[in-house]
């Protein structure tokens, strides 16, 4: 991974395309959803790692049912702005889910090959029910059979960094969504 100087960092950031207030009253509206869902039964809220760190952090407090935290790791763009198309499980839960009302929280759905891995993965454990919450989706870059329950905002086809989001680890601090610029690497 290269290091980068703090004017490269900033000639990246092409646009913000979604405030950090905006994230935020769409955080409240996704919490209060999952409130009435689960209507004060325990969940498990699961953040597939990194990207989704952020997220979970700010959905977590804004729940109001009891919630535990689980982590799980899975890589399928390594270093680059294109998924490679191989998805591979790195931290699994530690967590029985079968005792679970279990929501995963997602950075992003791109090809949605990811997620459905991982669904498809823990759905076997047979939790008590199984949720997918997503900040971002890029629906016309789908190609796997896949959407969330819920999706907080749906973008363009853009290579996007900021709040957990990343582009060779860089850039996951932002408080917003912005386009990356791949014309000034």
């Amino acid at each position: 991974m290269e290091i980068i100087s703090s004017d490269k960092y900033e000639k990246c950031i092409k646009r913000v395309i979604i405030t950090e207030n905006e994230i935020k009253e769409k955080i409240k509206i996704a919490a209060k959803k999952i409130d009435t869902l689960y209507d004060g039964s325990p969940i498990l809220l699961v953040s597939i790692l990194k990207g989704a760190f952020v997220f979970m952090a700010d959905l977590c407090r804004e729940v109001s049912v009891p919630c535990e935290i689980g982590f799980m790791a899975a890589s399928s763009y390594y270093d680059g702005t294109y998924s490679c198309g191989n998805v591979k499980i790195t931290l699994d839960l530690t967590q029985d889910i079968s005792k679970y009302n279990v929501v995963i929280v997602e950075d992003i759905i791109d090809t949605g090959r990811t997620l459905k891995d991982i669904v498809e993965l823990l759905k076997k454990r047979n939790p008590l029910s199984f949720h997918v919450i997503t900040l971002l989706d890029k629906p016309s870059r789908r190609e796997v059979d896949f959407n969330a329950d819920m999706t907080l905002f749906t973008i363009p086809d853009k290579f996007v960094i900021g709040y957990g989001l990343d582009c060779g680890e860089y850039y996951r601090n932002l408080p917003y969504i912005a386009e990356y610029d791949e014309s000034s690497e």
